[in-house]
């Protein structure tokens, strides 16, 4: 994966942060996505209980492979 800078305060001023309606009622660990707000389609994505931590930052050809391979089932692990 290439290496896309980290993103600065401005770059995150306004992001509109979503997340899944499947894990705000669960209370556990989640991620929040939104893009950039910049036109570039990049996608930021951060810890919901940590929100001033670390974000990594997807290009929109990056986001599109992840979100494919969701919906293809690539990350339905057998549950412990």
């Amino acid at each position: 994966m290439e290496r896309h800078g980290t993103p600065t305060p401005e770059d995150l001023a306004d992001v509109a942060w979503h997340i899944s309606t499947k894990s705000e009622n669960g209370g556990g660990s989640c991620v929040e996505a939104g893009p950039l707000a910049d036109g570039s389609g990049r996608v930021a994505v951060r810890h919901s209980h940590h929100p001033d931590g670390q974000v990594i930052v997807y290009t929109r050809a990056e986001w599109g492979a992840f979100i494919g391979g969701v919906k293809d089932g690539e990350f339905d692990f057998p549950s412990a």
